[in-house]
């Protein structure tokens, strides 16, 4: 990776870091980051955008493990790369998906570097879903639904502490590799994402950016229709209101979520500046 930091005095504050192949696969991908690269601009942080270059991070074998899951290549990925540019001068480094969208920029205010006694904080993952099995059509508004309430790493923020290091996001690290290294058997796509962070926040209660959320095709479908009992439910049990949240890429173009109704959530989303 060859990024070098601009200099702002003696220590540069902040850096952005997205990363996603190239070209994007979804058009609705690049107001995404647009609005990232704005907010980073807003607040005067630098911002960097890497492409597949961020898996020269791994060693061989994890891209050997992992070359038929790369969702979880890259959720190993973003931590070196995290590790990296964080002994680069930075006094904090933030990790957003190329699929979240801030679509209320003023609102998404952190902690100062030296306000969060633990040095990190991670996204918040409201998941609504069918009570039901299967992933039956977002549109069926006589569903039950389920709220799961757990962390996401499509927000990661980290500060420097002990020189140019981070304690949490070292350990992160080298207890996701170890995990990889030991499973031998099917690994879900969540597996050291959000999986894993979830287990030690059940565990330790790990510091949360309550407002960087995560919405589900559901909540999604009842957005762009006007309210439904998906979007009732995440609002019951959201903390904050959210001024930024993932889209799942991951299911986009699928019977769950279409392509368009992305494409017509982050238009929705962008104009009214909240859900």
């Amino acid at each position: 990776m060859t990024f070098k930091p601009s200099t702002n005095g003696s220590r540069v504050h902040t850096l952005v870091i997205q990363s996603h192949r190239q070209p994007l696969p979804y058009t609705w991908l690049a107001p995404c980051i647009d609005s990232v690269k704005s907010w980073a601009k807003q607040k005067s942080y630098d911002y960097h955008f890497i492409d597949d270059e961020i898996f020269d991070t791994l060693p061989a074998w994890v891209l050997e493990k992992t070359q038929a899951q790369k969702v979880i290549a890259t959720d190993l990925a973003r931590l070196k790369c995290l590790q990296h540019y964080l002994t680069a001068g930075y006094r904090r480094i933030i990790w957003l998906d190329a699929d979240f969208l801030i679509f209320a920029p003023d609102d998404l205010q952190l902690p100062k570097p030296g306000e969060l006694p633990e040095g990190y904080a991670l996204g918040r993952e409201v998941w609504v879903q069918p009570k039901t099995s299967g992933q039956e059509p977002a549109t069926n508004k006589a569903l039950k639904f389920k709220a799961y309430k757990k962390v996401h790493n499509a927000f990661l923020l980290f500060d420097a502490q002990f020189g140019q290091r981070n304690s949490f996001l070292d350990f992160y690290s080298a207890h996701a590799e170890r995990l990889l290294k030991q499973i031998s058997g099917p690994m879900p796509p969540q597996f050291i994402g959000p999986k894993f962070l979830t287990a030690l926040h059940n565990v330790v209660q790990c510091p949360v950016q309550e407002n960087a959320g995560m919405l589900s095709p559901w909540v999604i479908n009842d957005i762009l229709t006007a309210g439904g009992p998906a979007l009732k439910l995440f609002s019951d049990k959201s903390p904050q209101p959210l001024a930024g949240a993932n889209l799942c890429s991951s299911l986009s173009n699928s019977d769950v979520l279409p392509e368009q109704a992305i494409e017509r959530v982050v238009t929705q989303l962008l104009t009214q500046g909240s859900i």
